[in-house]
């Protein structure tokens, strides 16, 4: 998608006024921010803001030209050695960006031939995962979870339940302790948080997964991802194999606990849902689409560079430029709805949350799973849980790429009834 009309060329990098990305994601109504940033300049769907750091970056946020810049391998790539900034030092070394921005020995951050070397093993290994058996170990772990919920009536599902989930998940499929959880968990909030600890957070995580790569080397496992990954001829060295953990397990984790959360917000808080579910007709299913559509676990998603000086939504884009795809504001940019139109329409999943393009997330099967298994668990065993707090005063983790509920607070009566009902007293 080219345009031939645009606004006089200003660099990038001699753009002023920049707003912070993190304004899109720390905040209430991160519409109401995606439209500032859209009135604030010329009107377009593309627009400049500060990544952490104030380091400035193209923030696409029309649903045509985030599918067009994915899509696009001519003039827009994955490899940040494209960047031009980071090409020419000029974002600091101990930047909070690096863990999500900087390059690494993964599919995510390549392109072309080597990125299908490298998205190979993932494919396959989740081709290898037996749905059934995943389905039985994800609510087995949920059903845990719950019972050891507090018997106060006062409990947190997100740090107790939607971040455990998952982690648990995807460690078990790696073959690793459950024990390192915690500190698994830690690590990847600061990884994404691109804060001052984003680093340590990452070297700490690189540095577990090392461990378990060469526990699994001298004692492979039988059917777990790490011993995959290790025998897959596509991989070739310790850093690829690792780097590839690192993209599985951050992916897999961050994504499904922020689906997990909100789905939850939403159906114990939104009237539409609320009737539903006390008529026995949980809606599950229309709740995780809405998620997708209104609060995608990476609302903006780093990054791509531009190959070549280009125009795209009527802006002017320099070689070497980033790209960050906003597909929260793509996913409700008024140039797809019609007037008048409910929206999202149940059953519709053409947003963007899944990404598209070669790059496009080869988990969804499995991100579904656990999902709606955690959801469906929760609203099970707790039926008549309700939020503690009204919903704009839920916190929200701070990140510039995700928009995650930090706690979910509810009260729920029947946790001790349930705990004694199925043998799990805490």
């Amino acid at each position: 998608m080219t345009d031939t009309l645009a606004p006089p060329k200003v660099p990038l990098d001699q753009v002023t006024g920049l707003r912070p990305l993190t304004d899109t994601t720390v905040c209430v109504d991160p519409q109401a921010a995606y439209a500032a940033l859209r009135a604030r300049w010329d009107g377009l769907p593309i627009a400049p803001v500060a990544l952490a750091d104030g380091v400035p970056a193209w923030l696409v946020m029309g649903y045509e030209h985030v599918r067009a810049v994915s899509r696009d391998d001519v003039r827009f790539a994955r490899n940040p050695a494209h960047w031009r900034q980071y090409a020419e030092g000029r974002v600091p070394a101990g930047s909070g960006l690096a863990p999500m921005m900087f390059p690494r020995d993964n599919a995510y951050f390549a392109d072309g031939e080597r990125h299908a070397r490298l998205r190979a093993p993932l494919v396959h290994g989740l081709a290898g995962l037996s749905e059934p058996r995943m389905a039985r170990v994800v609510r087995a772990t949920c059903d845990r979870l719950l019972a050891r919920l507090p018997d106060t009536g006062e409990a947190d599902l997100v740090a107790g339940y939607a971040q455990q989930v998952p982690m648990l998940t995807v460690a078990g499929l790696f073959g690793i302790d459950p024990d390192l959880s915690e500190v698994l968990q830690r690590c990847l909030i600061a990884l994404f948080g691109s804060g001052d600890d984003s680093q340590a957070g990452n070297e700490e995580l690189e540095d577990i997964l090392a461990r378990v790569l060469a526990a699994h080397r001298d004692r492979p496992g039988e059917d777990d991802l790490t011993t995959a990954f290790l025998n897959h001829p596509a991989l070739r060295d310790d850093a690829e194999i690792v780097q590839s953990m690192v993209l599985m397990m951050s992916a897999g984790w961050e994504t499904t606990t922020v689906w997990i959360g909100h789905t939850l917000r939403i159906l114990l808080s939104a009237p539409r849902f609320a009737a539903r579910l006390r008529g026995g007709r949980l809606g599950i299913d229309h709740a995780l689409d809405e998620v997708l559509w209104l609060d995608p676990p990476m609302c903006n998603m780093p990054a791509r560079y531009a190959l070549c000086d280009t125009v795209i939504g009527g802006r002017h884009i320099a070689k070497g430029d980033p790209l960050i795809l906003a597909f929260a504001a793509a996913n409700a940019d008024p140039a797809i709805r019609r007037d008048g139109e409910d929206w999202p329409v149940p059953g519709n999943r053409a947003h963007l949350a899944w990404g598209v393009g070669h790059h496009a997330c080869p988990a969804q099967r499995a991100g579904w799973l656990i999902a709606r298994t955690a959801v469906e668990t929760a609203l099970h065993r707790l039926p008549d849980a309700r939020l503690a707090i009204e919903p704009r005063r839920i916190a929200l983790q701070p990140s510039p790429w995700t928009r995650g509920p930090a706690q979910l607070p509810v009260l729920a009566t029947r946790i001790t009834d349930r705990q004694k009902e199925s043998g799990h007293a805490a």
